[in-house]
């Protein structure tokens, strides 16, 4: 088994020394998403709905660089700065993953990158 290096020319550069993702044994590992507009490289403005849809996008233009959409993930960690936002990001995630959602740990961290409110990551199966 080898590993591949994935870069999705439609999400956010990664911002350290990490891919998007990296496909390996039939899995696609993907980086955590933060809701940076890939265009501008900053934090998109809004409340925390407006911030996980931005990074739920962000994580839907790596699955799709590799011919992947939501269905296909089978786990997602979500790390929150406040669990207050719980139930926001529940409504957002929801209309991701609609039917057979993907496993999930969530869990609320002192601080995230850019100061995001959340970053959200998963693991795919690929075709």
């Amino acid at each position: 088994m080898r590993k591949v290096i994935v870069e999705s020319g439609k999400a956010p550069a990664a911002i350290g020394p990490y891919s998007h993702a990296v496909r390996a044994g039939g899995l696609l590992f993907i980086s955590g998403q933060i809701p940076v507009d890939p265009s501008s490289g900053a934090v998109v403005n809004g409340g925390i709905e407006r911030q996980a849809r931005r990074a739920l996008e962000n994580l839907g233009a790596v699955l799709h660089s590799q011919g992947l959409s939501f269905p296909d993930v089978v786990k997602t960690t979500v790390f929150l700065q406040s669990m207050e936002d719980f139930d926001a990001v529940n409504r957002v995630y929801g209309e991701y993953f609609q039917s057979g959602p993907p496993a999930r740990s969530c869990v609320q961290v002192a601080r995230l990158p850019k100061d995001a409110r959340l970053e959200i990551e998963a693991i795919a199966l690929c075709g």
